[in-house]
């Protein structure tokens, strides 16, 4: 895919971006360089690839889900200021 100069000027403008002739150049060449990785990339032959969630064979350790603390909700309770039926009050924030 070529670009040219209007093409910049108008993502520029879509953009709400001000470039001037120069900067209008640089953004021509860059974006021409990206797309032609693009088009390297893409002429990789990849059929018998599998696909990949994640580059590398990894997965995480895990421990065992097992509860470490005793129920302390009763207590808990007892120290807040304002309390219904088992639940904290907060005074009200928004409107």
């Amino acid at each position: 895919m070529a670009l040219e100069l209007k093409d910049i000027a108008y993502i520029a403008h879509l953009a709400r971006l001000q470039l001037g002739a120069a900067e209008q150049s640089e953004a021509l060449s860059r974006i021409t360089n990206i797309l032609s990785m693009i088009d390297q990339m893409q002429a990789v032959d990849t059929a018998g690839v599998e696909p990949l969630a994640h580059g590398f064979d990894a997965s995480q350790r895990l421990r065992d889900d097992v509860v470490t603390e005793t129920n302390q909700r009763d207590l808990l309770l007892k120290l807040a200021p304002s309390v219904d039926q088992g639940l904290f009050l907060v005074p009200k924030v928004l409107e």
